[in-house]
């Protein structure tokens, strides 16, 4: 039985996203028809997925509500709800401050949703059940996330995922595993491994790292192409990870490991635990036991203490290692993170954004040059999506979303190319001579076998 329409709306990280699809999952299987990130909702309930992480996604996700409240008003939605990362620290605020919220969930209970909507009772419960890791896939078939951890137990100074998520918490080895198989019979070929502390996985469950051992049983699973790791931590960072990455083709080299800062001063003020001859020499372990790789990095400039000199070594520091990938975040003052009860936000907006900008300039031209190496190889590419006379992929180097992209001309490849192009499927992998590099993209032809 059709119940109705319900619209999803997910902001914030691919996490948000992973905890939306599961739910969706289990409404339908209820007997709902979700719809994720429609450009104009048009269902008589909706469900926004809320990020807390920063000042600008707190307020982007208040305005999502707030607009979504204008249409309950104006009679084109009968229930409004509201789950995630906000509701979770803000819930008694939010309940106060925007009663025009039929329902608020947080970051854990959401999955009560489907028992509130009295769903169940019309159904046989033994015909709407699914496992636990089954999801609505709302990325492309031929890739997924898959979240193997929930919480943080760093207590960086100004970070609040620990403030919303609680402690670390694993998920047990063999249902990912499993939930891994499911995916892959979904078509699923690519894995985005996600986490907020990857290098933590299974120290709560054996008091040992346990990611390599995980990846190794991962890449092992038939249809697995593509695996990719993010959010690793440098402190206590699992080691032998770097063989299983080395020793897998099907693991790509690729590792997205958040630094933040190059200063010891910076360093401590931060409680990262780790001092800059220690990252350094992370940095280049992982370059030489796994050749190739491309590291992904974020920096955060103007946290409280930042001074001149440590942004001028930070800099400079960016222009020796090179990183292949880099992101770049300016301080947000975050309530009841350690930085903001113990420090003073001492460094104005602009100077911020000033330092922001330029470290990004820096990284700008630092990408150009290594993106002009790939010019002349073949690199086997994913495709995503066609966009006019082009096909867009990636190389086993690109997260979707976040990083660069190979675009393919279907109208300049060779006759026996041109062809086949017709036949090409979002999902296919395919090998692509590089002739053309810039900053942030390639260009390529398809190299037929």
């Amino acid at each position: 039985m059709h119940k109705g329409d319900i619209d999803f709306i997910t902001l914030g990280c691919s996490k948000n996203l992973v905890d939306a699809e599961r739910v969706m999952r289990q409404l339908e299987a209820a007997g709902w028809h979700c719809v994720h990130d429609a450009e104009e909702p048009k269902g008589e309930i909706c469900v926004i997925n809320t990020c807390g992480f920063i000042g600008d996604a707190k307020e982007e996700s208040i305005n999502m509500i707030l607009r979504m409240a204008e249409r309950k008003k104006q009679g084109k939605l009968r229930k409004l709800i509201v789950m995630g990362c906000l509701s979770e620290r803000y819930r008694a605020e939010l309940e106060a401050e925007l009663p025009e919220v039929d329902e608020y969930y947080g970051k854990f209970d959401f999955e009560n949703m489907v028992k509130q909507l009295e769903i169940s009772k019309s159904r046989n419960l033994e015909t709407t059940t699914c496992s636990s890791f089954e999801r609505h896939l709302t990325t492309p078939k031929h890739y997924a996330y898959l979240k193997i951890s929930e919480g943080c137990n760093r207590m960086c100074s100004y970070c609040a995922i620990p403030l919303i998520t609680g402690r670390h918490t694993s998920r047990p080895k063999a249902e990912i595993l499993d939930e891994v198989r499911w995916l892959v019979s979904q078509g699923v070929k690519e894995l985005n491994v996600i986490a907020q502390d990857l290098s933590s996985y299974g120290l709560d469950l054996e008091k040992r790292h346990l990611l390599p051992e995980l990846i190794d049983e991962m890449a092992q699973i038939e249809g697995v192409e593509w695996i990719r790791l993010h959010y690793a931590y440098p402190t206590d960072f699992p080691e032998e990870l770097l063989d299983v990455m080395a020793r897998h083709a099907n693991v790509c080299k690729y590792l997205d490991i958040a630094l933040q800062h190059c200063t010891d001063h910076m360093l401590e003020l931060m409680r990262r635990h780790i001092t800059r001859a220690e990252q350094d020499a992370l940095i280049h372990k992982i370059r030489e036991r796994v050749p190739g790789i491309c590291i992904r990095t974020t920096l955060l400039v103007g946290h409280p203490g930042e001074t001149e000199e440590d942004f001028e070594q930070l800099k400079q520091w960016v222009r020796e290692m090179r990183f292949e990938r880099m992101g770049c975040f300016a301080y947000s003052d975050e309530e009841g993170t350690y930085a903001n009860k113990h420090y003073k936000d001492d460094i104005p907006q602009e100077i911020k954004d000033a330092r922001a900008a330029e470290l990004m300039a820096i990284q700008q031209e630092i990408s150009a040059e290594l993106m002009q190496q790939f010019v002349g190889k073949t690199e086997r590419v994913i495709i995503d999506r066609q966009e006019g006379d082009y096909w867009v992929g990636r190389t086993q180097y690109d997260s979707p979303e976040v990083d660069c992209e190979v675009l393919i001309d279907r109208c300049a490849q060779s006759q026996k190319t041109a062809a086949l192009k017709d036949k090409r499927r979002i999902g296919d992998f395919v090998d692509v001579k590089i002739t053309r590099a810039e900053e942030f993209d390639l260009y390529g032809e398809i190299v037929e076998r």
